[in-house]
C-alpha cells in the first residue's frame, strides 16, 4: 500500500482561497470545509500573504515588499558602484 503525502494545492489556489477568506463574512471553519482544507491550514496562508512590518502596526503584502526589497538592492548596488570608482581614484592618487 503506498503512502499518501500532505495534499499539494496550487498557488493560484492558495491565493483563491485567502482572497475568499479575506472577502468573505463566513466563519474560517466554513469556507476551511467548503475549501477542503483544514483550518489551521487555511489561516497559515492568509498569514503568509500579508507580512508585519515593525513599526506602527503598518502591514506589507509580499508584492509591497517585494518593491521595497528590490528598490533597496538598486540603491545598494549604486553605493557599491561609488564605492568602486573612489577606491580606484584614490588608488590611483598613491602611484
Amino acid at each position: 500500500m503506498r503512502k499518501r503525502g500532505p495534499k499539494q494545492f496550487t498557488d493560484e489556489f492558495r491565493r483563491e482561497a485567502v482572497r475568499l477568506v479575506q472577502q468573505s463574512d463566513r466563519p474560517l471553519k466554513e469556507l476551511a470545509t467548503e475549501l477542503g482544507v483544514s483550518v489551521t491550514t487555511l489561516r497559515n496562508w492568509e498569514r503568509s500573504v500579508t507580512v508585519a512590518k515593525p513599526g506602527p502596526g503598518r502591514v506589507l503584502s509580499l508584492e509591497e515588499q517585494v518593491r521595497q526589497l528590490k528598490r533597496e538592492n538598486e540603491r545598494l548596488r549604486e553605493e557599491r558602484e561609488i564605492l568602486k570608482k573612489a577606491t580606484a581614484f584614490f588608488a590611483k592618487d598613491r602611484r
